[in-house]
């Protein structure tokens, strides 16, 4: 890959970049990459965040007769022993 370097670049110009990268949660560099390939007609609008559904078998799919199995079984680690934790 190349490298440029930009002169003349408007402090006001400048500020904004560096403004939008901090909204996006990016770097000023990545940012600016994406607007020039846009710019060129190369990027394409990708989403800020991409939502991930990897795990959306395992989430949630307890039975209501496993949960609450599984508040019976863990219900004894509220409990507080005053004899290793005294008030």
């Amino acid at each position: 890959m190349a490298n440029i370097s930009v002169r003349g670049l408007e402090p006001e110009t400048l500020s904004k970049l560096k403004a939008l990268a901090k909204k996006e949660n990016t770097s000023v560099n990545a940012l600016v990459l994406r607007l020039l390939d846009r710019g060129v007609g190369l990027g394409q609008e990708k989403p800020l965040y991409q939502r991930h559904e990897d795990l959306s078998e395992l989430a949630g799919t307890w039975s209501q007769e496993e949960a609450e199995e599984f508040e019976a079984n863990t219900a004894s680690f509220g409990n507080i022993d005053p004899e290793q934790w005294p008030l």
